[in-house]
Formats: C-alpha cells, structure tokens, sequence
C-alpha cells in the first residue's frame, strides 16, 4: 500500500466516523467543496454545503444512532492526485444488531489530492441487489417478445431501434411530422 492509499483510506475511515458521530459538519469535511453526491436512491447533490445539509436533517432524523460501516475494494490512481475508489458500505442503524443485506451498497468514489491532502471528489451508490437475467427460453423472456410484437403490430411503443431522446428517433420524428405537413 502507497503512502497515498493510506491517506485515501484513513479518508474513507474519517468520513465513516463523522457519519457515526452523527456530526453533518466533519462528513461534509472529507468532500471537495464542489463535489457531486449521488445517494443510493439516485438523488444528487452537487457541492459540499447541501451534503452537508441533507445529512444533518438524516442525523438528526431518521438516521439519528446510526453508523456507517464499509470498507474499500481498491484503489486505482488515474493519474497523479487522482484515484478511484470502489468501496461497501451500509448504514447500521441502532436498533438492529446485524446490518441487513438489502441495505449493502458499492460506492464508486473519486478521490483528488490538493496542497492539503485527499479529498472526495465524486461519489455514486448504488444497492447492491444483483439481478439475475432470466434465460432467453423462459416465460418473462417469451412475454417480452411477445408484447414487442404487440405493440408493433398495434402501431404503439417506440419505433424498433430507436429510443427516446436518441438521434434516429428525432429524424424519424422530423421526417414523420415533414410528411403530414
């Protein structure tokens, strides 16, 4: 482990102990100013004030008691003062006496070094609830197929190969509205 990995992980500890510490001001602390925030519901936060923020109104709410507990999977440095860090984690709440499994995050964090030492940059969590892709020759997989050809035939849903916002599903929409003009 490299000097720098030490501080990256002694980071990630602080930032689990100022969660624990229920303390919104010292978790905010371990992230840039301007850092985005994903949460493992898909909100974002950008810039360390609204972390804060939010985190305050968690400690002293819903999440008050609670710890965060995880730890890191590895660190890859990108480039000189930049690294990535892939981590687990959950938050233990106080009235459980083992963390339950769907509560399991992966966090993908990006780390930067300045004149002070390393900071978190960028964070995004996600649950960890692997999906398992039924077969190709099961019944969800057949009643998928089924009610694409449906809809084709109906003339509903989104044209084949194309998907909303997606440029060939624009010029399909220009040429189509061009047509009726």
């Amino acid at each position: 482990m490299t000097n720098d990995d030490e501080q990256i992980t002694a980071l990630f500890d602080r930032m689990c102990a100022a969660w624990t510490a229920g303390d919104a001001r010292a978790y905010g602390e371990c992230f840039t100013t301007d850092c985005d925030y994903i949460s493992y519901d898909g909100n974002r936060a950008q810039g360390r004030e609204p972390v804060v923020t939010s985190h305050d109104k968690l400690f002293r709410g819903v999440l008050y008691g609670s710890a965060l507990v995880g730890q890191i999977e590895s660190i890859r440095h990108l480039a000189d003062g930049v690294a990535t860090v892939q981590a687990t984690g959950s938050v233990f709440t106080a009235w459980r006496n083992t963390l339950p499994k769907r509560r399991l995050t992966r966090n993908t964090i990006v780390a930067v070094r300045d004149a002070h030492g390393w900071l978190f940059t960028a964070i995004h969590n996600g649950r960890i609830r692997p999906v398992h892709p039924p077969e190709p020759d099961s019944l969800p997989a057949r009643m998928a197929r089924a009610l694409v050809h449906a809809s084709r035939r109906l003339g509903t849903g989104r044209a084949p190969g194309t998907a909303p916002g997606h440029a060939s599903a624009r010029s399909a929409a220009r040429s189509d509205s061009k047509g009726r003009s």
